[in-house]
């Protein structure tokens, strides 16, 4: 079902394309080898170069130009073999040469798309129309002091991606969707780390409305929103602010807005400007930047495996569900650390443990795959346990429990408290008579038509065994005596 705003004149849909602005993950900036390292002490990560000395030039890092291109390559985009570095003119305090070195006419990367997956399963393609590099500008620091502002060239120069997408997103959801499909895209190939929270990847966000069927109206870009939600939020105030201008007889302002989270609403920055107004020119001292095709193929023969890719990997090979697959391959470090459980064992059983019960006790404690207070040998050493019939499913819970608290292997855990799964169908029969015996009204009701009363019997045994008879060994005894 298509999402629309009703309005008073019927519904609205929403356009929306995003800007992503994502740090390279290198150790020195793009045009200096200052370091590129976030937080330290504000301008010491800082060059002549970034502090805009006259005389000084810039100098391209190869590797953010290799980062960029693997990230072309997992946007499944064109890489272009020739492109070019402009100047971006404006004035901004924290920008200390006046201008921003940018690609705008001629980016290394060209047209791409993004597959998204929606909670409802439906699956839809994002067009990427380019992905180009540019410096990062300062930050302004308006609260170190009543009466001042300070700047921190730290950020400075620090290489940034410039995703952009075409207008192809229609809800606040497929934006979110494809937010994260993006950053899981960039931390598999390791070209940015995607953490909002340090603005090292944060979105512009483009906001139109119209009726179904009519051409594209006016946009607004609201600027730097640095978490998937609040990008969700500001999609939804800014399209219902916009219904009711046009509903009201107005007319949309092309303009440039903030979004104020704690209000929940949006609020006029600046008026848009348009590319002739940044006066963009190619940098004189920068040459066009040529690429071999020889070169770019070598980056893609060591590309890592793509989430995409890994999915369907792992539901070909291991046989389990796309939902599960899916969920799995949300960081690399769990589709590692569920691939060293799954090896040689029953996949779809270890895909259960890990989605259910590990990340159930991850979240209860805080902590994340890479810290897991039990590592994927010791899970697996667990399932073989219950896969040689050693202990049951049951037991294996209590098991898990006693191996995030002690950190002991689930073997020692076994032999310690003497958990090990009767088998001896001797003591299983001899349960079974005695329970058949406490219940003999409950045996005739069984044998009279009440088929339910079986797992009653079943619980019984398990019950007078301590839980650790085999199950399977249960009812096929149970069967053979009811």
């Amino acid at each position: 079902m298509t999402y629309t705003i009703e309005g008073k004149t019927g519904a609205w849909e929403i356009v929306v394309g995003l800007e992503v602005h994502a740090q390279v993950i290198s150790h020195s900036k793009l045009f200096s080898g200052a370091s590129a390292s976030y937080g330290g002490e504000p301008n010491t990560h800082v060059s002549l170069v970034d502090a805009g000395f006259p005389g000084m030039l810039p100098v391209l890092n190869q590797e953010c130009v290799a980062q960029a291109i693997r990230t072309g390559l997992g946007l499944r985009a064109r890489i272009n073999l020739e492109s070019r570095f402009d100047r971006k003119n404006y004035f901004y305090a924290d920008l200390p040469t006046g201008y921003q070195i940018s690609q705008f006419t001629h980016p290394i990367v060209g047209e791409g798309t993004v597959e998204i997956e929606l909670a409802d399963g439906t699956v839809r393609h994002i067009g990427i129309t380019r992905l180009h590099m540019e410096q990062d500008a300062g930050k302004s620091m308006h609260d170190q002091d009543p009466a001042r502002s300070f700047i921190d060239l730290n950020r400075s120069g620090v290489a940034l991606m410039e995703i952009v997408s075409e207008p192809d997103i229609r809800e606040p959801e497929e934006a979110g969707a494809y937010l994260r499909k993006l950053r899981q895209i960039l931390r598999y190939l390791g070209t940015c780390d995607g953490n909002m929270e340090e603005g090292s990847m944060r979105a512009d966000v483009n906001v139109s409305v119209r009726k179904a069927g009519e051409p594209f109206r006016t946009r607004c870009e609201i600027k730097n929103v640095n978490s998937i939600r609040f990008v969700m939020q500001a999609i939804e105030v800014e399209a219902a602010r916009q219904v009711e201008i046009w509903e009201n007889g107005g007319e949309v302002d092309q303009e440039t807005r903030l979004f104020d989270p704690s209000r929940n609403e949006t609020r006029s920055l600046r008026s848009k400007e348009d590319a002739h107004d940044y006066r963009y020119f190619p940098d004189p001292d920068l040459l066009p930047l040529v690429v071999e095709q020889e070169w770019v193929d070598e980056l893609e023969r060591a590309l890592p495996e793509l989430p995409d890719d890994k999915r369907d990997r792992f539901i070909k090979e291991y046989g389990i569900p796309r939902y599960d697959a899916s969920v799995l391959v949300a960081e690399q470090a769990i589709a590692d650390y569920y691939e060293e459980v799954a090896r040689g064992r029953d996949a779809r059983l270890a895909a259960n443990w890990v989605t259910g019960d590990l990340f159930g006790a991850l979240n209860r404690t805080g902590r994340t795959i890479t810290d897991s207070p039990i590592s994927a040998a010791a899970l697996g050493g667990m399932l073989d346990l219950v896969s040689d019939k050693t202990i049951n499913g049951k037991i294996a819970k209590e098991v898990f429990e006693d191996m995030l608290e002690t950190g002991d292997s689930a073997a020692a855990i076994v032999e310690r408290k003497g958990l090990k799964q009767v088998t001896d169908t001797g003591a299983i029969d001899a349960a079974v008579a005695d329970v058949m015996a406490r219940n003999a009204d409950k045996v005739e009701e069984y044998r009279g038509g009440k088929d339910r009363l079986f797992g009653f019997f079943v619980g019984q045994v398990m019950k007078a065994m301590a839980g650790k008879a085999n199950p399977a060994m249960v009812n096929e005894a149970l069967k053979k005596v009811l």
